[in-house]
């Protein structure tokens, strides 16, 4: 089991590897700016509402917030994917790498769950 374990872990790493240093985000430094605001205030929503949780608020209070939250994940992965298809989806297309838009519709798929 350890070898197969051992196996599957260095797969993941190559994985990791392979993608980490072969493609990789253009993003501009005002729009790193803005994800990392959002995604902090996202996290203080969700500190917030652990906090309610634990002070047993009303469940359609926390249910409230959970929607909050949920619409401003979802505001950042517009903006990802809008920046995603602007840029790498675009050069990946002129470069000839028609396969991206296999991977741009499995990617879409899994924002829409």
């Amino acid at each position: 089991m350890k070898g197969k374990r051992r196996l599957v872990d260095l797969e993941i790493q190559e994985h990791e590897s392979h993608c980490s240093t072969e493609r990789k985000s253009h993003h501009s430094d005002k729009m790193k700016s803005n994800l990392v605001t959002r995604l902090n205030r996202i996290e203080g929503q969700i500190r917030g509402v652990k906090g309610m949780i634990e002070r047993d608020t009303y469940c359609d209070d926390v249910l409230t917030q959970l929607s909050a939250i949920q619409s401003a994940l979802n505001s950042v992965g517009k903006l990802l994917l809008e920046g995603h298809m602007r840029s790498c989806v675009v050069e990946r297309i002129q470069e000839g790498e028609l396969e991206v838009i296999d991977e741009l519709l499995v990617t879409v798929k899994k924002l829409m769950k």
